[in-house]
């Protein structure tokens, strides 16, 4: 059991898969990064020093002046400028992946064109398709005559 799972882990297709997770956590850590450090202190600064990862709604009567001074007083608060933060973080990742499986599909071979002529006939006995070469029909069994 230990040598099928050896084989298994070594696996071309399962190593490129946890290559690719890894990858991925990483390059995730790296948007999130654009996003909250460079992205959106200028979007703030542009909408009226805005921090959006401070914005929220108390779920309680009283007032509190930032998310933290919210959360150290134990209460419950929508954080819907941390949500704004996560789509935006969504949206750059998808474009980059988009980016990265167009120019990647760009370098793959075309497939060959298909071919110009008829690649089927009609079984004379059955009038199922079936390929130009055959000498029997897979459908009715039946022997064909040679064209």
């Amino acid at each position: 059991m230990l040598k099928e799972f050896k084989e298994f882990a070594m696996r071309g297709n399962v190593l490129d898969m946890a290559v690719g997770i890894v990858m991925g956590a990483a390059f995730g850590s790296i948007v999130t990064s654009l996003v909250n450090d460079v992205m959106m202190p200028p979007i703030g600064l542009i909408l009226g020093h805005v921090d959006f990862s401070n914005l929220f709604i108390s779920l309680t009567a009283r007032h509190f002046d930032s998310v933290a001074a919210a959360k150290a007083a134990g209460a419950a608060t929508l954080n819907y400028g941390v949500f704004l933060n996560t789509i935006i973080n969504f949206l750059i990742v998808a474009f980059a992946i988009f980016l990265l499986v167009r120019q990647v599909n760009r370098l793959q071979p075309k497939p060959a064109p298909a071919p110009a002529g008829p690649v089927q006939k009609p079984c004379p006995y059955c009038c199922s398709e079936i390929p130009l070469a055959a000498t029997r029909c897979p459908h009715c069994t039946s022997e064909l005559k040679a064209a």
